[in-house]
């Protein structure tokens, strides 16, 4: 969440960043309350001053022998007087709390401005994309007709938004995700880490997803947890309520997990094949730092995942988004967007994301200066390292060729036992 000091020094400032992420009047409530807060915050101290003077006097009093029962009296009343007041104060700074808890990270200053992904500027590209001798199909045909992706079977099973896999599109998945694996920790120094798929609701709010987009989560029945919509969450959460020691930063880590989103603001986007679904596979980065070195780290971070779709020769390019378009929690963002020949377009395939010290401040991951200086919160920084599901897509319609066969990348070959190709 943004720091509270932050808004009551610069309200103005804030208020500036919050319009360029598509909220204006986000902080009216927040200043508002906040006037109350003061308010009441002042009344108490002026209480708390009349009881302490007044408790002096009652003590001179009673060393003459007095017994000045009015005084005393009025000073209980100042007591309870402070104990109501407080009780409000609570009440307000737990309001306050809710607001700052649905308020968005505010944008890097080399973020550019914009309402939404038409601002979004593209820094370069990588590759050139395949000209065909042939009319490519997309993968949500190649699949079916090579007989390795099936949709209406898994529709029997599970609904819209499933995919099975088979045969040599299973084996293609866990290829993808294993040279994943292999190319962060053997190459990048990433410690691999295999989470736990479900979290609790605090793990959720640590990393910015709840209470903002509870719609968009996949809660267990009866329980306070979720399934998780990124490993960022559960890798993220690994340091909650910590204090690290800045020699040991940073820390770099990857894992695979499942992961699971009701996609409930995307209807009618990218409803056929794997792009979009309920149930995808990713590896994740995650990187906790030092305040200094975060933006060193992300651009490291985005050349990370870019080497693995080098390896895997595909082309994409890469785009810093817009203010209006950025995700709750980061300050600055770069989308990977891998060519995919059956939209004739680039399509998302990673997003790394500075998310400076909010995410730290609601999991309350703090380090201490080798300097002996004031315990400070991390940096967060997460990014797809990259999304399994969209990786095989965009391998099948990248690769295809006249026949209906898949060439498979000479880096995955060995993950294949050797295949050279799937084919029906």
């Amino acid at each position: 969440m943004l720091d509270a000091k932050l808004i009551r020094a610069n309200p103005q400032v804030v208020e500036t960043a919050l319009r360029n992420r598509n909220l204006p009047g986000a902080l009216d409530n927040f200043l508002e309350l906040e006037k109350q807060r003061r308010s009441l915050l002042a009344q108490v101290e002026e209480i708390k001053k009349f009881r302490n003077q007044s408790s002096q006097e009652v003590g001179k009093l009673k060393k003459q022998g007095l017994e000045p029962e009015e005084l005393m009296e009025k000073v209980r009343q100042a007591g309870q007087e402070i104990k109501e007041l407080d009780e409000q104060v609570n009440v307000i700074e737990a309001e306050i709390n809710k607001i700052l808890l649905n308020i968005p990270n505010i944008p890097h200053d080399s973020v550019p401005i914009g309402i939404d992904d038409t601002s979004n500027l593209e820094i370069r590209r990588w590759g050139e994309p395949r000209k065909f001798d042939f009319e490519p199909l997309a993968h949500w045909d190649i699949g079916p007709n090579l007989d390795i992706l099936d949709f209406e079977r898994a529709a029997k099973l599970s609904g819209a938004r499933f995919a099975v896999y088979k045969s040599g599109g299973a084996r293609l998945e866990r290829a993808v995700v294993n040279f994943f694996l292999d190319t962060h920790t053997g190459c990048h120094g990433y410690k691999e880490i295999f989470p736990p798929f479900m979290v609790t609701a605090d793990c959720m709010r640590g990393t910015g997803q709840l209470p903002k987009f509870a719609e968009d989560m996949f809660k267990i029945e009866g329980r306070d947890m979720y399934m998780v919509p990124t490993a960022e969450v559960p890798l993220t959460n690994l340091y909650r309520e910590e204090i690290l020691e800045e020699k040991d930063l940073p820390l770099y880590m990857t894992a695979y997990t499942a992961c699971f989103r009701a996609e409930a603001g995307s209807h009618g986007r990218d409803t056929r094949g794997i792009i979009r679904q309920h149930q995808f596979n990713k590896v994740e980065l995650v990187k906790i730092t030092s305040a200094e070195t975060s933006y060193e780290e992300l651009e490291k971070l985005t050349g990370d995942a870019e080497r693995v779709l080098q390896l895997l020769g595909l082309p994409y390019r890469v785009v810093l988004l817009s203010s209006g378009d950025m995700g709750f929690s980061s300050a600055k963002t770069y989308d990977l967007e891998v060519w995919m020949p059956g939209y004739n377009d680039y399509k998302e395939i990673s997003s790394c994301s500075n998310c400076e010290d909010f995410q730290a401040r609601r999991a309350n991951i703090r380090y201490r200066p080798a300097s002996k200086e004031k315990i400070r919160y991390a940096h967060t920084l997460n990014g797809s390292g990259v999304a399994a599901g969209r990786t095989v897509a965009a391998i099948l319609e990248n690769y295809q060729q006249a026949d209906g066969s898949v060439l498979i990348p000479e880096v995955l070959k060995p993950y294949m036992g050797g295949l050279e190709r799937i084919e029906k």
